[in-house]
C-alpha cells in the first residue's frame, strides 16, 4: 500500500478512504477536482488547449518496493524517495513558471508552517534565475482563492515573527483569483497582471 505524507493512502475502488487523523472518511469519484489541486489541473488543460502556457504538475517521486502483477500490476509498497520541490511548473510566453499551491480551512489567516523550508529555498532560486515564482493558496470555508507572489511569502516566512499571514494580507498583497467553469481558476490573466510587464 501506498502511504502519503498527507495521510491518503492509495486503494483501487470506486469509494477511496481517507485517513484523517485515524478518521476514515469517504468520497466518491464525482467529487474528485473539487479541490484546489484539482481546479488547478483542470484550468492548466484548459489553458494548455487554447494554447496560452504549458504548465504541468510536478510528480512525486516515489521507489516501489513491491508490485501484485496478479491484478495487473498494481503498487502495494512504495516510500518517498525524495522531497519534491513546489507543485507545478511551466512555460509562459517564453517564461518559466514555478508556484505552490495550498489550502487551508482557517479563516482569519495562513499558517507559515504550511510551506515547507525546501520549498522557500527552491524559490527563492527561481526567482534569483529570472523565473516567475508565487503561491496560490486557498480559504476553503470562505471559498476565496489568491495569488501572492513568492517574494512576499518568504519575506514573511524569513523576517516575520507572526507564524501565519492574516487575511487582510492577502487583501492588499495578493489577488483574488475569479472561478469559473472553464478555466476553473481564472489565474493566466492574473499572471499577466502581474508579471507582464516585467
Amino acid at each position: 500500500m501506498i502511504k502519503y505524507s498527507n495521510g491518503l493512502k492509495f486503494t483501487k475502488n470506486t469509494e477511496k478512504s481517507r485517513e484523517i487523523s485515524g478518521k476514515s472518511k469517504s468520497f466518491s469519484y464525482g467529487n474528485r477536482g473539487m479541490n484546489l489541486e484539482g481546479d488547478i489541473n483542470l484550468s492548466n488543460e484548459f489553458y494548455k488547449q487554447k494554447g496560452l502556457c504549458l504548465i504541468t504538475k510536478r510528480p512525486t517521486p516515489i521507489n516501489v518496493v513491491e508490485v501484485d502483477y496478479s491484478k495487473g500490476a498494481i503498487i502495494t509498497s512504495a516510500y518517498f524517495e525524495k522531497q519534491s520541490t513546489t507543485d507545478y511548473n511551466g512555460v509562459w510566453k517564453g517564461r518559466y513558471i514555478d508556484f505552490e499551491a495550498k489550502s487551508t480551512q482557517k479563516t482569519t489567516s495562513f499558517p507559515l508552517a504550511n510551506i515547507s523550508h525546501h520549498q522557500i529555498e527552491h524559490l527563492k532560486n527561481v526567482l534569483k534565475h529570472g523565473g516567475i515564482a508565487f503561491f496560490i493558496i486557498e480559504f476553503s470555508k470562505l471559498n476565496k482563492v489568491y495569488l501572492l507572489d513568492a517574494s512576499f511569502v518568504i519575506t514573511c516566512y524569513d523576517k516575520s515573527e507572526r507564524k501565519s499571514i492574516p487575511y487582510e494580507q492577502f487583501l492588499k498583497n495578493g489577488k483574488e483569483i475569479r472561478r469559473g467553469y472553464a478555466p476553473r481558476l481564472e489565474y493566466l490573466p492574473i499572471i499577466e497582471e502581474i508579471y507582464g510587464n516585467s
